[in-house]
């Protein structure tokens, strides 16, 4: 995609176009590879600052908008909200910070912009690695110990990972690697349950599903609803529910190719703690690998992840309570962590916080819920009271777990900003007040 900003006064000194460039560059980069709405409205205006422009971000989906001086138009500059990379994201901080702090000066500014964009992603070796393991992991939170099922949810997420990035060579379509994933998905589910190769065959066809599911965007549509960005808060949340539904209608196509469905799958089972908390920190340790996340920063998400589904694993096993009450309080602890060591670490907090607790998304009952709507369709008036009852379960539980999710991990968030606001945004302020 052209990231070039399209000028509207050509009479415009050349270092201002230049400048422009390489702020629109540096915030579409950052806008597109998952970081928060407001730590790229606040970059852009740092880097401004830094080469001598005053300027507003305006971010709008599919493109952001650069206000310059106060003026009635605006450069306007082509980028979605598309994708998850902190490692480019850390990359552009970085550049941000030392730009203003003046390390870094203005002639190599753009060059470094540049070099950013180039940061490798994670090798198809790796990523296919990481999505095996992150479905077994998976697999063991949800009551899957038998090494046959584990073997054949990690074959059918390796599977799907190696497809989605053959898929992406062929073209930049964001909803046809998910979907066509979630197919691969649901063709070894089937193939496990019509030939008994698994104890939880259910779980084959999940659980390399739920690695799918498009967290950081339901994160960062939640917060800018938060922030009373609604136009982009809703078009964020729209976009993360489409995927969600081709996810659920790859898993039913392959699991119908093979004369299967979810309809009977049964209840997640409970796990010890030891074999819970080692598989949330490798699946933790996997998403990390999916978003392009520092192999020298892995720890951090990981040990924290650990520890927020011990606090979930104890409220739920010990204490009785609900699933949802569990993510919330776990989701809560890691929100209060995240929120000023995202800053610290200049990452995306959408994406570290669900690093931590992507092991928690309700995929499994959206999931069922999704097959169950599938069989009542095909049952029609035959259909029993049950499976209804069963889909109003399901999709009441799976909202109401991530309704959990998003508020324990957003509210910190919100209130850190609003009471303990990041250095930069300190400097920032302080900047506007002092008397020139």
């Amino acid at each position: 995609m052209n990231n070039a900003v399209h000028v509207t006064a050509a009479s415009r000194p050349a270092h201002r176009v230049e400048a422009l460039e390489t702020i629109g560059a540096a915030a579409a980069m950052l806008y597109k590879n998952g970081q928060t709405t407001e730590r790229v409205v606040l970059a852009a205006e740092r880097l401004g600052r830094a080469l001598g422009v005053s300027l507003t971000l305006h971010p709008h989906w599919g493109e952001i908008a650069l206000q310059v001086d106060g003026a009635p138009f605006s450069e306007m500059i082509p980028a979605a909200p598309l994708g998850v990379d902190m490692g480019k994201v850390l990359a552009v901080m970085t550049i941000a910070d030392q730009a203003c702090d003046g390390v870094l000066p203005r002639e190599g500014l753009r060059p470094a912009v540049e070099a950013a964009a180039r940061t490798p992603v994670a090798s198809t070796a790796r990523f296919t690695l990481f999505a095996a393991l992150g479905a077994a992991s998976l697999g063991v939170i949800f009551g899957a110990l038998d090494v046959a099922s584990l073997q054949l949810i990690a074959f059918a997420g390796g599977a799907g990972a190696l497809f989605r990035r053959w898929l992406a060579k062929l073209g930049s379509n964001p909803f046809i690697q998910p979907l066509c994933a979630a197919a691969v998905a649901g063709l070894v589910g089937a193939a496990a349950t019509r030939f008994h190769l698994s104890q939880a065959p259910a779980l084959v066809a999940l659980c390399p599903c739920m690695i799918l599911v498009p967290g950081p965007h339901i994160l960062n549509g939640a917060i800018d609803l938060a922030r009373t960005r609604i136009t982009l808060g809703v078009a964020r949340l729209t976009y993360a529910g489409l995927i969600a539904l081709l996810i659920c209608a790859g898993l039913l196509l392959g699991l119908a190719t093979g004369g299967e469905s979810l309809a009977d799958a049964g209840s997640s089972t409970p796990v010890p703690l030891a074999a819970d908390v080692i598989a949330a920190g490798i699946a933790v340790a996997a998403f990390g690998t999916f978003f392009s996340l520092p192999g020298r920063m892995l720890p951090f998400p990981i040990a924290l992840g650990m520890a927020a589904h011990a606090v979930r694993w104890a409220l739920i096993s010990l204490a009785g309570a609900q699933v949802a009450t569990g993510a919330l309080v776990a989701c809560a602890l890691v929100g209060v962590v995240v929120a000023p060591v995202a800053d610290r670490l200049r990452l995306p907090f959408a994406a570290l916080g669900f690093c931590a607790v992507v092991s928690m998304m309700p995929g499994f009952f959206l999931f069922r819920a999704a097959g169950g709507l599938f069989e009542l369709v095909s049952l029609g008036q035959r259909a029993p009271a049950a499976l209804l009852a069963g889909i109003a379960a399901n999709a009441a539980t799976a909202f109401l777990i991530v309704l959990a999710m998003t508020f324990g991990l957003i509210l910190p968030r919100v209130l850190f900003e609003q009471f303990l606001p990041a250095p930069e945004t300190r400097r920032a302020v302080a900047k506007v007040d002092r008397p020139e």
